[in-house]
């Protein structure tokens, strides 16, 4: 069990050592979306729902917008299809009539809070590239005497 363990501590290391900036920047949205929603958190089940149920219909819609014939689409890539719609339309209904501009927060713990969550999942992608074995590159072939 320990070994499973040490092997799912790995695999998490190398996926956010090796993440490209614009996955980097989706990880930072949910970064900031989770501390919105443990700062103003409504425990209004119609929200949740409709979230739920936005998220299907356009989940839907964006995966036959962006599928190509003949070509199944990715696990993570669906999963990420419907997760986004969700968390818009939960997000919007969270901060409606709090005095957020944009998607920023009205006072500053808040922002400040939002802004150390973004910048943890910048700080543990730095930290998995500082341990992540690294890669070397492929010795060029030897040439003859």
């Amino acid at each position: 069990m320990a070994g499973f363990r040490t092997q799912g501590v790995i695999t998490v290391i190398n996926y956010f050592a090796r993440l490209s900036i614009s996955k980097l920047i989706l990880w930072c949205y949910l970064a900031w979306y989770v501390a919105v929603v443990c700062l103003y958190f409504e425990a209004s089940a119609a929200l949740w729902i409709s979230a739920i149920g936005l998220s299907f219909f356009i989940g839907i819609a964006l995966i036959l917008a962006t599928r190509k014939p003949n070509q199944k689409t990715d696990f993570w890539t669906a999963f990420r299809l419907f997760l986004i719609p969700f968390c818009v339309s939960s997000y919007s209904g969270l901060i409606k009539g709090r005095g957020f501009i944009l998607l920023f927060p009205p006072d500053r713990r808040s922002l400040l809070i939002c802004s150390l969550a973004c910048l943890g999942v910048v700080g543990f992608r730095f930290l998995c590239k500082l341990l992540a074995p690294q890669e070397k590159p492929p010795e060029p072939p030897a040439t003859p005497p």
